[in-house]
């Protein structure tokens, strides 16, 4: 299995964004999801299987397919922005993410697709991106934002802050670079 990288800062989160919607000739749907998917921290599998009929109002409730949780995810203006977005252009769709090709007529997309859209951008910015990359870079912008391990932890739904900590890529340069910032 590949390792993927979270996206260190929102400027990049941004141009991966706006790469997706230039390599898509304008098709909104890879950029869509890769904002969607930061900004909900959703697992990919979570992510794809998503309809119109599980988002009602503010409050997104999934029971997680990996790990059988209940997650609630708080639908933040941008997450509520796509959705509208998608629900206005595409009122006949089932999926949120869902594709029009004649082959795959009244499917999601697949994670084969995102992960190649996804590989795509990440090349063209040395960077190891595929679909999880999404959650690691919401874990990662938070932590860089200040926000505790616990908070993390708990928003990403994992069993412990030392997964957390693995999980978003604290590497040892980065502690390391702790004993120069913090001098007694």
């Amino acid at each position: 299995m590949n390792i993927v990288e979270a996206v260190k800062t929102t400027g990049e989160a941004e141009t991966i964004s706006r790469k997706l919607s230039l390599n898509a000739k304008g098709n909104p749907l890879y950029a869509d999801i890769w904002r969607f998917g930061v900004n909900t921290a959703l697992r990919i599998s979570d992510l794809l299987s998503l309809t119109f009929d599980d988002v009602k109002g503010d409050i997104l409730t999934i029971k997680e397919s990996k790990t059988g949780k209940t997650r609630y995810i708080d639908l933040n203006t941008s997450a509520k922005a796509i959705i509208e977005r998608r629900r206005k252009a595409q009122p006949d769709h089932t999926f949120l993410f869902q594709v029009d090709s004649n082959r795959a007529k009244g499917k999601a997309v697949s994670r084969a697709a995102v992960g190649a859209a996804f590989k795509a951008v990440g090349d063209e910015m040395s960077l190891q991106l595929g679909t999880h990359s999404m959650r690691k870079t919401r874990g990662w912008l938070m932590y860089n934002g200040g926000v505790s391990i616990e908070m993390i932890c708990k928003t990403l739904n994992h069993s412990s802050p030392a997964v957390t900590m693995a999980y978003i890529g604290i590497t040892r340069a980065e502690v390391a670079a702790m004993y120069h910032e913090f001098v007694f």
